[in-house]
Order: C-alpha cells, then sequence, then structure tokens
C-alpha cells in the first residue's frame, strides 16, 4: 500500500471521529459525560432524549471510540474514552467561539450579558485557592459533584442558592463552576448570589478542565 493511500485512509478515520462529533445531541452527551460515568437512563433523563435515541447516539459514539461502555447487570455505563475527548470538545467550543458569528452572537446576548466581570482562568482559581482567598461553589447537581469535584468545593445545586446564602461567607469572593465554558449553571448562580449583596465570579471554564490541566480533585 502506497504512503497516499495509507494517508486517504488515515483521514477517512479522522473523518468518522468529525461524523460523529457532528450532532447536537451527541455533543451535550459526552459533556454529561465528561463530568462521571453515567447510565442510559440517566443520559436520558439529563438530555430530554427517549432512551433509545440516547443509545443509537451513543453506539455513534462509541464506533468512533470517543467514549468507552461497561455493563454492570442489566444496565449499560458509560463514560469518555480519555482526557483527549475533553480537549477535542473544548476545542470544538473555541473554534465556534470565536469563527461562527452565531455561536458568538448567542454566547453575547444569553449569557456574557449576564456577567459583566471578568471569569477566572483555571490557573488563576488554583492560585487563589492555595492562598485560601476565595470560597469555591460547585453548583452542578449533586450526582456529578460525588463523581469528582475542585478539592474543598462547597456542592450548592443552582436551585439551592437561595436557602443556603447564610452559609456563604460576605467577606471574601465566592468563585462558582460547573459543567464547562457555556453552562448556564455558573451564569445563573453568579448573578444570583451578586443580587443577595454577595462578591461572586465564576470559573471560566468547568470541571472537566480543571481535571484535565492536571489538578488535584476530590
Amino acid at each position: 500500500m502506497s504512503s497516499t493511500n495509507v494517508k486517504s485512509l488515515l483521514f477517512a478515520e479522522f473523518a468518522r471521529v468529525s461524523k460523529a462529533l457532528g450532532s447536537g445531541n451527541r455533543l451535550e452527551l459526552l459533556e454529561f459525560l465528561a463530568q462521571g460515568e453515567r447510565s442510559v437512563d440517566t443520559l436520558a433523563k439529563l438530555s430530554g432524549l427517549s432512551v433509545a435515541n440516547t443509545s443509537r447516539h451513543l453506539q455513534v459514539l462509541r464506533q468512533a471510540g470517543l467514549v468507552a461502555a461497561r455493563k454492570e447487570g442489566l444496565f449499560v455505563f458509560y463514560s469518555v474514552s480519555g482526557e483527549g475527548v475533553i480537549k477535542l470538545l473544548a476545542a470544538l467550543q473555541e473554534v465556534a467561539q470565536h469563527n461562527v458569528a452565531e455561536v458568538t452572537q448567542l454566547v453575547n446576548t444569553y449569557l456574557t450579558s449576564k456577567d459583566s466581570l471578568e471569569p477566572l482562568s483555571v490557573k488563576d482559581l488554583a492560585d487563589r485557592m492555595r492562598s485560601g482567598l476565595v470560597t469555591v461553589v460547585d453548583v452542578r447537581p449533586k450526582e456529578e459533584y460525588a463523581a469528582g469535584h475542585l478539592p474543598g468545593a462547597i456542592n450548592i445545586p443552582l436551585a439551592d442558592i437561595e436557602k443556603n446564602l447564610s452559609t456563604l461567607p460576605r467577606d471574601r469572593e465566592i468563585i462558582a463552576y460547573c459543567r464547562g465554558p457555556f453552562c448556564v449553571l455558573s451564569f445563573e448562580a453568579v448573578a444570583q448570589l451578586r443580587k443577595e449583596g454577595l462578591k461572586a465570579r465564576r470559573l471560566e471554564t468547568g470541571f472537566p478542565e480543571w481535571k484535565v490541566a492536571g489538578l488535584p480533585v476530590e
């Protein structure tokens, strides 16, 4: 086989991976799986898809090597097949945000308009945590927090913020984070905390990006 044919075959396989990413539903499933292992039933509930449709999307992702599966009794559990998948998802989002006008408009209109302050980078948050300057709040659902979270982070899902205001300090900054850079939960949480007079900012990305950066998790 000539080197030209090998290259063509390789690019055909690369295209198979990109084809698997060519679905908003599958991208959303990958974001959920980036938080931790999930069953098909759980993913169906999170995404609002039927179990059958969710399973079909997961099979496409699995055939492209983007997710791995294991069976436990009657249930099948899925997870991302490696940190490279999380990096790929982050790169796709970054390219789209900077090069697709519709994405930029959506982000500016519905997300960044809620947050006038510059978000904190992973590095800056790590530095502030080491210095004990911030309180970190994980606003994801409890099961995602249990699967892994930033060291010392307090889990307060978005719906529970109001009843937990008294537990949060008013003398130092609160940093909220969730699933990723476009996770609405952190934007909403920061807006709600500021409305109550607390000093709050959000993490620029989310838990998966923190983990991929090689920083400690609990």
